[in-house]
């Protein structure tokens, strides 16, 4: 039986872990809330990271930021030292491209191999298990995680050599908060103008504005059962980590001279937002209240 060590128990962690160990692989989790670990259900609990790394096939990470990440792996009380030669590495985090492409580097210098595959699909798709991983690394390492991510996810894409898989999740990302962004500002404009939001949805669901937000994900309260909207933006991808992609995005931007002005503003809208709002811990969905009082009055339209 492949054995599997996983660090990282958030709102994306938590779930994959779960479905790891719900596929009968077993599963030693780890993270600093002892909580989440206890959360995560047919899993083996550890009190450690360096315990988690020993004796597995596999180790899986899901963190916030590159700090994180690059403090998990190396140092002196990095878990690389703790690791088998022949584990594979997967950090599922989404991290600057630098971060990602060091460590890597610093595992296979300990003769490991490493892929960086952030994910796509929200909290929604790592409970079900249908994730897209976005994949950097070597073809060969890429085929021995594909069955656990197969458990994970419903699809999987290999951007290319270390470093890509970040490259390609930032540049989606980036795309999704411009998409968020202008759909809200549309719904807005039509509530504002008495048309009901639920209608304006199906109407541009069915046009040319047509897109992922608009139909699986609707950022109008009351509009769309089941997504962050109808639960007041509880849950879901927040503002803070939307706000990081963006930020990673644009040093990405600074270090190729690449011209992302349309990314720069979602940049500066979801950071007025969160600065506006205090809405950091929101989801970012939550970027409608930012268009005026009628979502935050609950009024759906009405005047």
């Amino acid at each position: 039986m492949t054995k599997i060590g996983f660090v990282g128990l958030g709102n994306m962690g938590g779930p994959m872990a779960q479905n790891l160990g719900g596929a009968g692989y077993e599963v030693k989790v780890f993270d600093l809330l002892p909580e989440l670990v206890a959360g995560v259900g047919g899993t083996l609990g550890q009190t450690s990271a360096s315990d988690t790394a020993r004796e597995v096939d596999v180790f899986v990470s899901m963190l916030p930021a590159g700090k994180h990440v690059a403090g998990l792996y190396l140092g002196d009380e990095g878990v690389l030292q703790h690791l088998h030669p022949e584990t594979l590495l997967i950090d599922c985090s989404t991290i600057d491209v630098v971060t990602a492409q060091r460590v890597a580097k610093a595992a296979q210098d300990a003769g490991l191999d490493m892929l960086d595959a952030p994910v796509s699909g929200g909290t929604a798709g790592a409970q079900k298990g249908t994730l897209t991983f976005i994949v950097g690394g070597a073809a060969s390492a890429v085929e021995r995680a594909r069955p656990l991510f197969d458990v994970m996810g419903a699809n999987v894409f290999h951007a290319g050599a270390s470093g890509a898989g970040q490259i390609a999740k930032i540049c989606n990302n980036m795309l999704l908060a411009i998409a968020m962004a202008g759909t809200a500002e549309a719904l807005a404009l039509g509530v504002d103008n008495g048309l009901e939001p639920g209608v304006l949805s199906e109407i541009m669901k069915q046009s040319s504005g047509g897109n992922w937000v608009l139909n699986v994900y609707n950022p109008y309260p009351g509009v769309m059962e089941g997504v962050p909207a109808s639960r007041g933006y509880e849950g879901g991808f927040l503002v803070d980590l939307m706000t990081k992609d963006l930020s990673l995005a644009m040093d990405t931007a600074e270090q190729s001279k690449s011209s992302v002005p349309m990314g720069g503003l979602a940049k500066n809208l979801y950071r007025i937002h969160e600065q506006l709002h205090g809405a950091g811990r929101l989801d970012f969905s939550s970027i409608q209240q930012l268009y005026g009082s009628a979502v935050d009055s609950g009024s759906l339209g009405s005047e």
